[in-house]
């Protein structure tokens, strides 16, 4: 997959302390703010898909071995 080359806006302290970050990492400013960007947008979509897939069950409904239709009435749970 290509790179494509974005600007980027920041205050002058944030950008010198990003390149001391960078600099401690042995990386660059540009390749420490592309990999938190990606491990970012990793971490949301993995939450969106895993949270849907679980909506999904959910609705789906669990099946408890009774076909979806009680064999008891309450009054026989609830016998006492």
């Amino acid at each position: 997959m290509a790179n494509q080359n974005i600007t980027l806006s920041l205050p002058e302290e944030d950008l010198r302390e990003a390149r001391i970050l960078a600099a401690r990492r042995g990386t660059s400013v540009s390749q420490l703010l592309a990999r938190m960007l990606r491990e970012t947008v990793e971490r949301e979509t993995g939450y969106d898909a895993a949270r849907d897939r679980s909506l999904a069950l959910l609705h789906e409904g669990a099946d408890l071995g009774t076909g979806g239709h009680a064999a008891w009435s309450r009054d026989d749970v609830h016998e006492r």
